[in-house]
Parts: C-alpha cells; structure tokens; sequence
C-alpha cells in the first residue's frame, strides 16, 4: 500500500491513466471489429469506409502510447489487404 503522500499521488494517476487508456483502447478494437464484420459480409465498400474511420482511431492510440506503432502498421496493412482482396 502507497504510504507517502508521491506514492498516493501516484496510485491516483495511474488509476485515471489506466481508466483513459482502457477506453481508448476499447473504441480502438470496436472500429477493427466493424472493418472485420465488413470484411466478413463481403461488402467492400462498407468495408474501405469501416477501415478509414479506424485508420485514425488507431494512430492515436499510438500517438497516446496504448499500441505500439509497429503494431498499429502490421493491423493497418493487414486488414487493408484484405479489404483490397474483397473487389
């Protein structure tokens, strides 16, 4: 248990990180889960439309520190070539 009035302090704002990241990170996979159910009704239009609203959702997450951007770029390429293997 955090004794001094730092560590406390500390414990507060990575209950506030952790809260801020785990939403940013759940509205992250909600749009990769749209370009996936896209994808998966064969609809490429939906699909490059789904994969362009998430294209920036995932950035800033990198941006903010909740994935890796190399990461981030292997979901990007990935799921583009298979939006692009649709037509």
């Amino acid at each position: 248990m955090a004794n001094s009035p730092q560590a406390k302090k500390r414990a507060r704002q990575n209950e506030k990180r952790f809260a801020v990241n785990k939403a940013r990170r759940s509205r992250i996979r909600t749009h990769l889960r749209k370009v996936e159910e896209a994808i998966a009704s064969g609809d490429k239009d939906a699909a490059t439309a789904a994969l362009r609203a998430a294209q920036p959702e995932l950035m800033r997450g990198v941006t903010k520190g909740v994935f890796h951007k190399n990461t981030a770029a292997r979901k990007m390429s990935r799921l583009s070539a298979r939006v692009k293997a649709l037509g």
